[in-house]
């Protein structure tokens, strides 16, 4: 495979090098020079993509592409690939094109009251992003669709894994237990992102998929799980109502919902790390938390 990462940031790198170590040649893009070598590092080779042209470097190495990941969030001008894709289709830019996959997130579900829900669940964005990413994924399926190509969306939940995860938090002190009657989140590692890419890239399937842990939990169990680990006394509980919140972080709290992974688990995939206690634990061991003193 020759695969193309459109925004190879915390998920798109760790696909890249994922490949990269199985012997595919990777392409990533970056917005800046200072980020090219920690993607060479990765065994991505470093392309510089602004989100609005394409240069002729990226030209010259689409051409070969056969696998394609995009992982650039839209805004409020919708996906950038869709736009300077869209009209002439994909493959005028990548004629030896195979699979394309679209990082998108769970939150196209909205709110469904704790309620569990399914790859075949009515979508009910909540946020302007989550509309957004209703609008790209829509996008890619009817690229896909002109082209006769399988599009692979993936539907993300709360990312976390190495160098980003609540130990961190907690290091920083920013860690908080806030409270909220019932309400629950998914999480996913960032390793099981990346293996849920190469696992559908290497079979060329299309089609949407949710990428999540088997616990949705109340957040502040993650944060008493991690506290527990590090032998220290977890921060007090806050009410959400009177918690001191950005609107984007308080967004988040507006969606309660319990979300299926059944799907691509049925094709034979399984999550390496889909119980958030034995992930912590992990973390806890792999980066050296058991020898830092909090």
């Amino acid at each position: 495979m020759r695969v193309m990462i459109f925004g190879a940031g915390f998920s798109g790198k760790a696909a890249g090098a994922l490949l990269a170590s199985a012997g595919h040649t990777v392409f990533g893009t970056t917005r800046s020079a200072e980020k090219a070598h920690m993607l060479g590092d990765s065994g991505i080779q470093p392309l510089i993509f602004d989100g609005q042209t394409v240069s002729p470097e990226v030209e010259s190495e689409l051409s070969t592409v056969t696998h394609l990941v995009q992982s650039i969030a839209p805004g409020q001008e919708g996906d950038p690939l869709i736009r300077l894709f869209g009209k002439q289709g994909l493959r005028s830019a990548m004629p030896a094109l195979q699979w394309v996959c679209y990082y998108s997130t769970v939150g196209v579900y909205g709110d469904h009251d704790g309620a569990w829900v399914n790859e075949e669940s009515p979508l009910s964005p909540v946020s302007q992003r989550s509309l957004e990413r209703v609008e790209a994924e829509n996008g890619w399926l009817e690229l896909g669709s002109r082209d006769d190509l399988p599009v692979a969306i993936l539907r993300l939940s709360g990312i976390y894994g190495p160098g980003r995860n609540t130990f961190h938090n907690i290091a920083k002190g920013t860690a908080r237990r806030l409270v909220k009657k019932d309400q629950v989140f998914n999480r996913i590692r960032v390793e099981d992102i990346a293996r849920a890419t190469a696992f559908l890239a290497e079979r060329n399937t299309g089609g949407i998929f949710n990428i999540t842990d088997d616990e949705p939990c109340p957040p502040q169990d993650v944060v008493t799980e991690a506290c527990r680990l590090a032998g220290i006394e977890p921060p007090p509980e806050q009410p959400f109502e009177t918690a001191d919140l950005t609107p984007m972080a308080r967004s988040f709290y507006g969606e309660n919902k319990r979300v299926s992974n059944g799907k691509i688990k049925a094709l034979g995939f399984s999550f390496l790390h889909g119980n958030y206690k034995q992930s912590l634990e992990e973390l806890y061991h792999l980066e050296g938390w058991n020898k830092f003193a909090f």
